[in-house]
């Protein structure tokens, strides 16, 4: 392949876009590899393609060594699928829809769990047609509410998505195993960087769930980590350990005053202060109110979180907890509707009474002792003790990570990174499967419920995380598995310099590479070694005036090492660059 910049249809940009917020936007967009079309969605121009095309390709090998079979479905669903598994209500305002001139819905698909479903229950109906694992490359769509840095948050972005379809959970196992193993061989080939996670299925359902972060000061995941025991886990699967209940004997419980403490800060330092008490934020019970829409259901449920009063409530973790339940903050009219909810006073000791249900933090165990709200404006009670004078409906993790909080593996501490999500894997089970009756005949006649997983990687998305982990103040940095070609030739000057570098290119072609060449005419050799450092290919070849003295320089973009060659070793030197 040798492609020629006098007529390759690029245009590079000096300044960043506007809209732009982290580098993959900023340089992918300067770079000439896409431009965007609306919020959300991008089109794709020639050298960003032969990127996504790469990409794609080192995915599709690796699914193909491990098994997998590929299939093609359509973007376009008709809603009965959906509605099968409650997912047409279960993804809300997220999914596309539309209906056809019929007044039929349909959606555009954000994935195909029911359509592998429902093909592989079409054409099997044996054991001994198991285990299978079938995958495709294809464009999902999502109406993100905040779209966001480029292509890595899209409205329409390329996934691959793989489903694999067992007789019994020992045989999801495996093929659970089989993907990881793919997953971190896609990796290593893509040059980026991961961090394997524990993470919550979410509206996917199933049981075990991994992440595929890729560490980035961009990413919106925050994911923890324990140096001592390797544990790893996004921040929203993340599991409190909980303390020992209490059995001893706690003092009763008492309302004291405790005028102009509007936050916690202020209430224990009144506290302690005016009262007596020995105490920190740590030790008082913050209580949060939300209002839960459940997709499918007509009211939104009234739900009160309890957790320490030195952390706040991380309505990312929160969202995972609840799904498909979606939170919002209760405000002032919700106040107004139900006055037995004392706003800044809130406590646990009524909510039984008022029918409201109450989830607690993991440390607020049977025993545990606290400062709270007292149901009256003004007030709060001290020696509130769970299990006696209140009793919770339930845990949950709500509650804000930090670094140093205990790893609830080995106990030791827990630092806390950012990623981007690039991968994801689930353990199924039978959810999809019960739906649509999938079943095998058993070799006993008798039928077999099939058990499925579900493995997914962002395709477009690895285009945008590779520039965020490859990048420099000058510009990309492309691995060569997936760099548009192998090798960046410069030719420079007035002289025949374009002429050799022509020459060199059509050599380096013939022996396999896969080469650009900018041979513009009128271009100054400063704005075409700009281009190269911003384009990012592996290996630079610059022909410039050295060729007068029989030399020529190549560099090599991501160490940003020079060196200069004899001309006459040229196509030899950079083969080997290459190799």
């Amino acid at each position: 392949m040798l492609l020629r910049m006098s007529t390759l249809f690029l245009r590079t940009l000096r300044e960043d876009p506007a809209d732009a917020e982290v580098p993959s936007h900023k340089l992918l967009v300067r770079a000439g590899y896409v431009r965007r079309v609306a919020p959300g969605i991008y089109s794709w121009l020639p050298l960003g393609k032969i990127v996504l095309e790469n990409v794609a390709r080192v995915v599709r090998e690796e699914m193909n060594a491990m098994g997998g079979q590929e299939v093609l479905f359509p973007a376009l669903l008709p809603r009965d699928f959906y509605e099968a598994t409650g997912r047409w209500t279960e993804y809300g305002d997220t999914l596309f829809r539309l209906k056809d001139r019929k007044g039929n819905d349909y959606l555009l698909g954000p994935t195909h769990e029911e359509m592998f479903t429902d093909m592989v229950k079409g054409e099997y109906s044996s054991y001994k047609d198991y285990p299978v694992t079938l995958y495709q490359i294809q464009t999902k769509y999502r109406d993100e509410a905040r779209p966001r840095a480029g292509i890595l948050r899209g409205r329409e972005f390329v996934m691959k998505d793989s489903y694999s379809f067992d007789l019994d959970d020992e045989g999801l196992k495996r093929s659970y195993e089989n993907h990881r193993a793919a997953y971190i061989r896609i990796f290593e080939r893509l040059n980026i960087d991961v961090k394997i996670c524990f993470a919550t299925s979410g509206a996917m359902g199933g049981s075990a769930s991994e992440e595929f972060l890729a560490p980035a000061p961009t990413g919106e995941d925050t994911f923890v980590a324990c140096r001592t025991c390797g544990y790893a886990a996004n921040a929203e699967a993340v599991t409190t350990p909980a303390p020992d209940a209490f059995t001893g004997e706690r003092e009763a419980m008492k309302v004291l005053d405790t005028p102009g403490t509007p936050t916690i800060e202020t209430l224990v330092a009144y506290m302690n202060e005016h009262h007596g008490l020995k105490i920190t934020g740590a030790d008082t019970l913050k209580n949060v109110v939300v209002k839960v829409v459940t997709p499918g259901v007509k009211d939104p449920e009234t739900l009160v979180i309890g957790v320490p009063g030195d952390r706040e409530v991380d309505f990312k973790r929160l969202e995972a907890a609840l799904a498909p339940g979606e939170p919002a903050i209760f405000e002032a009219g919700d106040f107004a509707r139900h006055p037995g909810l004392v706003r800044g006073y809130i406590g646990p000791q009524v909510l039984k009474g008022l029918g409201i249900r109450y989830l607690v933090d993991p440390r607020v165990v049977d025993g545990s002792e606290w400062v709270t709200g007292a149901n009256e404006p003004g007030k709060h009670a001290a020696h509130v003790v769970a299990g006696r004078d209140f009793v919770a409906d339930g845990t949950i993790e709500a509650a804000e990570i930090r670094a140093g909080d205990s790893c609830p593996v080995c106990g030791n501490d827990l630092s806390i990174d950012r990623g981007i999500e690039i991968g994801h894997i689930f353990q199924l089970g039978r959810k999809y499967a019960d739906a649509a009756g999938l079943d095998a005949l058993g070799p006993d006649g008798k039928p077999v419920r099939i058990t499925m997983g579900s493995y997914g990687v962002g395709v477009s998305r690895a285009v945008a995380v590779i520039a965020e982990q490859r990048h420099d103040a000058l510009g990309l940095a492309w691995p060569r598995e997936v760099a548009p070609a192998d090798v960046h030739i410069v030719g420079t000057g007035k002289e025949n310099q374009i002429e050799i570098a022509t020459k060199i290119a059509e050599e380096l072609e013939a022996k396999g590479l896969r080469v650009l060449l900018d041979d513009r005419a009128q271009v100054s050799p400063g704005v075409k070694f700009k281009d190269s450092e911003l384009l990012g290919l592996p290996t630079v070849l610059i022909v410039g005036r050295g060729v007068s003295g029989g030399v020529v320089e190549l560099r090599d973009r991501a160490s940003g090492e020079r060196s200069e060659i004899p001309l006459a070793e040229a196509v030899d030197r950079v083969v080997a660059a290459c190799a």
